[in-house]
């Protein structure tokens, strides 16, 4: 078993790790069937549809707000820190905005001059492209491509010259005149000149300008917006809005804070060593692979794409393009694999799908800007959408959590009849929990689901077969996993909830040793029931107990007589159907007159499994069983218990002599 804070040993199966709930899974989370998570309510399409215009038609508002909001979540921290020395919080503000803005500012300096020096070294490279074309066409590889490609090219020329040719003379030949150069000269004025080449610069220097102006007020009445925000939206819950937002400031702040740091280390070797291979402007290519990182997924392939491109330029031969390649290769999975999981795991809280697809939706909104923002952008939508009712869909759209509990998720794979993808998902569970867990908090709950479905009318008789059959098969295709365990030399240990109700107190309880026990399970009125039967007998069999199962059939009055009870000590019947009290009275009572020496329990199968001990206690004596369970553990302790059989009641014998005595009585009255 792997070692995160797992149970030490097969005697020890906890409902959480060590206490630890897991996020990914959450086993330890079961809803109530009678209580379902609400369902998420979806926005109108008029409003969507209103919201997306407004950012598309005003995106020259929006978009300085928006890089400004996220720079003011990055330099945050940075002013925190530098209020922390004594630094006066105004000074910390412009000296935290203006070092940002000036180091953007050497950044797009230092690139536009080696884009100028690569812009002039370009022809030289030409000679060095022809010939490899060249070597291309005399080797073959691609001279098919190459030399269909200049037919058709010829082809087209020919075409053409025909068709000019066949064109009527409509005027007499003359001689073709020269034609006469024409120079047009453009007198500008010096004011002129200074215009167009000022002008362009005016509209990004302004919005530099508005920008910096926006992030210093913003972190200067930071915490009077923050105010202002919660008296908007969330004044009604306080606790709520402010989760709210220091979730997303951490999120996004420790984002953009990791992602620079990710990109400062997988940009430097990145120079280092295109310099050392002899690629022209190696400093350019290290920023671009800095600031392209920022980019999901695809920048990073643009980055690499252009250092390619001038390899092929600079060297006749091939091998520096092939090392060129090994390089980014080689630091693109250093960084994704090592550095990236070091600093910040899974950083953002979106999934790959939603990446992508923020990433399309961003860039159409607000170009390329929008494609650098995409990532950050949709983390704070996340948040949102993660602590606030009305934007919970977008937590469901983008966010990377479960949006179903691993029960429900069982069930709807049950449902579909795949038992081949419930078992993979029951495999990934069973790497971190044990069978008994397994069939305790995600197995059980998802048939109890439907068995509720059962009662509602909302599920068939064929649909509730094709459920059962494929929980059977999920059960079988865990014999190997179940194999494995029982094979291990230490037990697992039940992790149950403490008498007064707390979850949060756990008192582990030993899971006893079956060798030498022999248990029937059996289903108590359904298809469904049989299932549950045949998870409790593979987890009996785990503890070494030899185990027969019998379906609901075989618990009939006609077809008890015929089971084969001599070697059996024990028989556990289960139901998923809480309102069986009375068939399980019936089903002991049967049981224990074909074999005196029997033990007979009832399991009660339910989610919560920590019923009050004295009720269940209460209630096996009036059922004269030996023992009424409510989960899975409890069915495994009374099953393998050492204890002495309970022996059927000869007062109930007497009473049903009597009611029988009396209806006979009022029988033959009635007939006289």
């Amino acid at each position: 078993m792997p070692d995160h804070g797992i149970w030490q040993g097969r005697h020890h199966v906890a409902n959480r790790r060590n206490g630890t709930a897991s996020q990914a899974d959450g086993l330890g989370d079961t809803l109530s069937v009678a209580a379902p998570h609400p369902r998420t309510a979806l926005p109108n399409v008029a409003a969507i549809v209103t919201t997306v215009a407004a950012l598309y038609f005003g995106r020259e508002v929006f978009l300085p707000i928006a890089i400004a909001l996220l720079l003011t979540f990055a330099l945050a921290p940075l002013v925190s820190a530098l209020k922390k020395v004594g630094i006066p919080r105004i000074a910390a503000v412009i000296a935290s905005v203006l070092g940002a803005f000036a180091a953007l500012g050497l950044f797009s300096f230092i690139v536009a001059t080696q884009v100028s020096e690569l812009a002039q070294n370009i022809p030289v490279y030409q000679t060095n492209i022809l010939t490899k074309i060249r070597s291309l066409k005399e080797t073959g590889v691609g001279g098919g491509i190459l030399a269909r490609l200049s037919k058709v090219v010829e082809r087209v020329g020919q075409e053409i010259d025909r068709q000019d040719a066949t064109l009527p003379a409509t005027t007499p030949e003359k001689p073709p005149r020269e034609p006469v150069p024409v120079e047009i000269v453009a007198r500008e004025r010096p004011l002129q000149v200074l215009q167009n080449i000022v002008g362009p610069l005016i509209s990004p220097l302004g919005s530099a300008g508005l920008i910096i102006v926006v992030v210093i007020f913003m972190l200067l009445e930071r915490e009077d917006l923050r105010d202002r925000f919660i008296r908007l939206v969330g004044y009604g819950d306080l606790h709520r809005t402010t989760e709210a937002l220091q979730d997303a400031a951490k999120r996004v702040g420790r984002y953009l804070l990791m992602q620079l740091v990710v990109n400062i280390v997988y940009a430097i070797p990145i120079a280092i060593g295109l310099w050392a291979l002899g690629i022209p402007n190696a400093l350019l290519w290290g920023l671009l692979a800095l600031a392209l990182r920022f980019v999901p997924y695809i920048g990073p392939i643009i980055g690499m794409l252009l250092p390619l491109f001038l390899a092929l330029a600079v060297a006749p031969g091939w091998s520096l393009v092939l090392w060129t390649a090994a390089l980014f290769v080689v630091m693109e999975l250093i960084t994704g694999n090592v550095i990236e999981p070091w600093l910040y795991g899974s950083r953002t809280g979106l999934s790959p799908l939603a990446i992508i697809v923020a990433a399309i939706f961003w860039t159409w909104l607000w170009g390329p800007l929008g494609l650098i923002l995409s990532t950050p952008l949709t983390v704070c939508l996340v948040v949102l959408g993660r602590h606030v009712p009305q934007f919970e869909f977008l937590d469901v759209l983008f966010g990377n959590e479960p949006v179903l509990e691993p029960h429900a998720r069982l069930y709807q794979r049950l449902l579909a009849g795949d038992p081949e993808e419930a078992t993979d998902h029951a495999e990934e569970m069973l790497e971190e929990k044990y069978l008994v867990e397994f069939y305790d908090k995600v197995a059980i709950p998802a048939l109890l689901l439907g068995e509720h479905d059962r009662m509602r009318g909302v599920m068939g008789d064929l649909q509730r077969r094709q459920v059962a059959a494929s929980a059977l098969m999920l059960v079988a295709n865990l014999d190997d996993s179940a194999q494995e365990e029982a094979g291990e030399e230490e037990s697992p240990v039940a992790a149950e909830a403490s008498d007064d109700g707390d979850p949060g107190g756990e008192d582990e309880t030993e899971l006893p040793d079956g060798t030498d026990m022999s248990v029937l399970c059996a289903g108590g009125r359904g298809e469904l029931d049989d299932a549950a039967a045949a998870m409790l007998a593979q987890v009996l069999e785990v503890q070494g107990a030899t185990v027969s199962k019998a379906g609901f059939a075989d618990m009939e009055p006609a077809s008890i007589r015929r089971l084969e009870l001599e070697t059996v000590d024990t028989v556990v019947v289960g139901f998923l159907n809480r309102d069986s009290v009375k068939h399980a009275r019936f089903l002991v009572r049967r049981l224990k007159r074909a074999k005196a020496a029997l033990r007979v329990g009832i399991v009660f199968w339910s989610e919560a499994a920590a019923e009050d001990k004295e009720t269940a206690g209460k209630l096996a004596r009036d059922m004269n069983a030996d023992f009424v369970a409510y989960g899975m553990v409890d069915a495994v302790l009374g099953a393998l218990s050492n204890e002495p059989p309970v022996a059927l009641k000869l007062v109930a014998k007497r009473r049903m002599r009597r009611q029988r005595a009396a209806s006979k009585k009022v029988t033959t009255a009635a007939a006289g």
